[in-house]
């Protein structure tokens, strides 16, 4: 069955999906689950590298398995290959396009959705900083504001520790969603497999493409027959920013260790405390069955 409505179209935003979607396996249930939105206007997918040789090209071709899975046609753009280099001497397609999207005389609100390292929107930033004013910056990383002791090294920001506190201290309007927050969303395998795996190419593709990853030697930090869907609260948040608690509070510098160090000279950004994991599994479960 279809769905069977739609969002008003004030109400709907453009967003670009920053991921670094081979790195492990909760980006495409992301991924899945903004284009399976209404409210969600996606004008692009972008390849994010994650600090290892030829990963961008990894998270661009299994951007492209997703959508193959999905039958889709959308945009993809390749990213910057690894951190942030101080004066490059050009920037990638994905960086150009954030400019370009960022730029555009449409009136529907430009959310990039960042769900690895943030290079790719710092890089934006410093080719263009009057992109700043004119998007929202939704961040899966860091571990949250204040002075907090890195509990283990929180992967997004430490993939480009320069990009992340160049983007935190630049302005932008930033939703931050830390460590604390973006590991609660919890689901078993055993609920993917009998949910999602049966929803045709695509869930057979999210169900196949986390298991493989659970059983080989990169996912020892997993608990065994659970997952946490720590990149999907950035679709969440923009489909309902009321989805979570937060605070205005002042962005932290990401030390060397990934640890938050408070600062009062930056600038205040959107912080959440919390996400409503059963409205964030329930909507991305709901959508994908109902669109088969």
């Amino acid at each position: 069955m279809p769905i069977l409505y739609d969002v008003p179209d004030h109400k709907k935003i453009r967003v670009l999906i920053d991921t670094d979607a081979a790195c492990e396996a909760d980006d495409p249930f992301a991924i899945v689950h903004a284009l399976l939105s209404p409210k969600l206007i996606v004008r692009g997918i972008l390849a994010e590298h994650f600090n290892a040789e030829g990963s961008v090209k990894k998270s661009y071709d299994e951007i492209v398995n997703i959508l193959k899975a999905m039958d889709r046609d959308v945009p993809i753009y390749m990213g910057e290959e690894g951190p942030m280099q101080d004066e490059p001497d050009k920037i990638s397609p994905a960086a150009d396009k954030i400019i370009k999207e960022a730029l555009s005389e449409d009136n529907h609100p430009l959310y990039v959705l960042c769900q690895g390292a943030i290079t790719n929107v710092a890089l934006a930033i410093k080719k263009c900083p009057d992109i700043i004013s004119r998007m929202t910056i939704v961040w899966i990383g860091t571990h949250g504001a204040g002075n907090i002791k890195a509990p283990f090294r929180e992967f997004n920001s430490g993939n480009d520790i320069d990009a992340a506190n160049f983007v935190l201290r630049s302005g932008a309007d930033i939703w931050l969603v830390p460590s604390s927050v973006y590991i609660t969303i919890h689901i078993g395998i055993a609920e993917i497999q009998d949910l999602i795996y049966p929803c045709g190419k695509i869930g057979k593709h999210l169900f196949e493409n986390l298991v493989n990853y659970n059983m080989s030697e990169e996912a020892g930090w997993t608990k065994g027959e659970s997952w946490s869907l720590g990149d999907s609260p950035a679709v969440a948040v923009t489909l309902n920013p009321d989805c979570g608690h937060y605070e205005m509070l002042h962005a932290p510098f990401v030390a060397e260790d990934t640890s938050s160090v408070y600062d009062e000279s930056l600038p205040v950004i959107r912080v959440y405390k919390d996400i409503d994991s059963r409205y964030v599994l329930g909507d991305f479960i709901s959508k994908l069955r109902l669109q088969q």
